[in-house]
């Protein structure tokens, strides 16, 4: 017993230095952000805001429509590579990734904005300025979290903050809704696979938090038959027809408000002319929960809507041998999830809010966070500070008002909490 306690008491400094290198002391972020070099990180952050802005501008009138990003890729990767960040790489899906590494290198905490928008190649991506506001499309969703991204990389940089853990600075292709989240799919599921330990997403502006993920099923339904005359092949099952009963039927589904979900015909598409029974027809259906259970089970009652509005209509016709088929595309599948108000990462988001000065809500979104949330892995999205409205039009708007640098400061304020600082 003598030589146990003896032995202990020799090895209590060494375990202690060794826990110390392992573990921060506090991983809270008001006592982090008065520790010299984070301190030196955020005052730079608000010093130098027209660099950030400048930077937003300058990579938001780069187009990166959906699929098309890689211009936008290449300039983000290079301006990483600028900052310091010479391992900065571009992935096989298309993202960019560049790691700081941490004395520690665990945990490995993701800080990411999304690359793509919403608009198409030939959109005119000038963006004009008037004061603290900015015009053009893509400038809040997500030209803001892209320049935050490269802001606090280069905070941390000037500031000589060195962490625990790596801190992987990337922006992701396929955010938008053509792109399915690919990016952050690839990201989480080949890329790095189990070797992320948070991810933080900073999407569009305001000082909100999104820890609940909304999921969405997108699907394009056709309904099908040979088509003909309006008048001479009349009597056959029509495409049309059985388009507008399934319509009908979807319109009648119940849905639980709490967890929220909801459904939507948004496009509808066919027909040659008016005197024609079209050949094909086809409407884009979106369908989105909070519950994965609640999303199935809408999905389920959706596709007997379907199937009935096809009999329906084959049965309105009993002499008529004309084929009538229902195809369903799947054009976009997004996980519903989930992270407790009480988690780690949620907890993070908050507190670093509170050590700035405001107060941030809670609520639930579409974003890249989706698909880690739904692979139990701790995700958050985070709005990039200022205000704006518009998103998704040719008339985007974000304006940085007086504390626009909040936003910077919040995202290099959480990934320091979880990363550790040395």
């Amino acid at each position: 017993m003598i030589i146990h306690v003896l032995l202990l008491t020799l090895l209590a400094p060494l375990l202690a230095a060794c826990a110390g290198a392992q573990t921060p002391r506090s991983s809270a972020p008001s006592v982090i952000a008065q520790r010299p070099s984070v301190r030196a990180a955020l005052d730079t952050l608000r010093v130098a805001n027209a660099w950030t802005l400048e930077e937003q501008v300058s990579i938001c009138e780069i187009p990166a429509p959906p699929f098309g990003e890689a211009r936008r890729a290449e300039e983000f990767r290079r301006r990483l590579v600028a900052l310091g960040l010479s391992d900065a790489r571009i992935d096989a899906e298309g993202n960019v990734i560049a790691r700081r590494r941490g004395v520690a290198r665990h945990p490995t905490v993701v800080l990411s904005g999304h690359l793509d928008t919403v608009f198409p190649e030939s959109t005119n991506v000038n963006v004009t300025r008037q004061g603290t506001l900015f015009k053009g499309p893509g400038i809040g969703d997500d030209c803001r979290g892209l320049a935050i991204v490269l802001a606090v990389a280069r905070a941390l940089a000037s500031a000589g903050v060195q962490t625990q853990g790596d801190i992987l600075f990337v922006g992701t292709v396929g955010e938008e809704g053509p792109g399915n989240l690919r990016g952050v799919r690839h990201l989480f599921t080949k890329e790095m696979r189990d070797s992320i330990d948070y991810f933080i997403s900073v999407d569009g502006t305001g000082l909100g938090l999104t820890n609940r993920a909304v999921g969405s099923h997108r699907y394009r339904v056709f309904f099908e038959g040979p088509g003909g005359h309006s008048y001479g092949a009349f009597g056959m099952p029509n495409p049309a027809h059985a388009l507008g009963r399934a319509i009908a039927g979807i319109a009648e589904l119940r849905v639980p408000s709490d967890p929220k979900t909801t459904f939507s015909v948004g496009v509808l598409e066919g027909g040659t002319s008016v005197n024609s029974i079209p050949a094909s027809v086809a409407m884009d259906v979106d369908l989105r929960s909070e519950s994965p259970e609640a999303l199935d089970s809408l999905d389920a009652d959706f596709r007997v809507a379907l199937q009935r509005a096809l009999e329906a209509e084959r049965a309105r016709w009993p002499g008529s041998r004309v084929p009538l088929h229902l195809r369903i595309d799947t054009t976009g599948i997004r996980p519903a999830g989930a992270q407790p108000d009480t988690a780690r990462i949620v907890r993070a988001g908050l507190d670093a809010a509170r050590a700035l000065g405001f107060t941030s809500e809670l609520s639930s979104g579409s974003t890249d966070a989706n698909l880690p949330m739904s692979l139990g892995v701790p995700a958050i999205t985070i709005d990039g500070g200022g205000t704006g409205r518009g998103a998704h039009s040719l008339a985007e708007e974000y304006d940085d008002g007086e504390r626009g640098w909040l936003g910077p400061q919040w995202a290099a304020l959480i990934a320091l909490s979880l990363a550790g600082v040395r």
